[in-house]
Parts: structure tokens; sequence; C-alpha cells
């Protein structure tokens, strides 16, 4: 019985943690990174932290143009935000 709740809470907690899955495509076919960033920095954006998840999302860690601290989760392929998340 108990590794049966331990796997539960296992499955769980690992669900609840999880960020979004962004793509499937190849690699190759995503923006530049650097290119994608200095994009977004132009917008105003600043960035502390980036990197590539594991549910092949491009994420952010830092501020928006007004100051905000935000986590941002964004599709390599077309940019777009998938999860935002704003810190007020």
């Amino acid at each position: 019985m108990r590794v049966i709740l331990f796997t539960a809470i296992t499955l769980l907690s690992t669900a609840a943690f999880a960020g979004p899955q962004c793509t499937d495509t190849d690699k190759s076919t995503w923006l530049d990174q650097t290119k994608f960033q200095e994009d977004l920095k132009a917008k105003g954006y600043e960035i502390k932290v980036f990197k590539v998840t594991s549910g092949n999302c491009y994420e952010i860690y830092g501020w928006d143009k007004d100051k905000r601290k935000v986590e941002i989760y964004f599709d390599p392929v077309t940019g777009k935000t998938v999860k935002e998340e704003v810190k007020k």
C-alpha cells in the first residue's frame, strides 16, 4: 500500500511542477535563440535566465517592460507565448 501511495504522490507532484509542452518539431525549424532574445530585449524585456525546457519551449525569467517580474514560456517555432506568470 505504501508503494502505491508513494508512486501516486510522486506522479502528482511531478505533474504539478511540469512546464508546458511547446512543440515536437525538429530543432532546425526553431527560431535562432540569440536573435529571439535580442527581439525580446528590443520589446523591453530584461532577461535574467534564458533556457530551453524539457517541454521544448524557450523559457525566460526576468522583467517585462513595466519592470514586473515574469516567467514566460515561448513556442520556439512561432515565438508565441504559451504560458506566462507575472509576479506583482
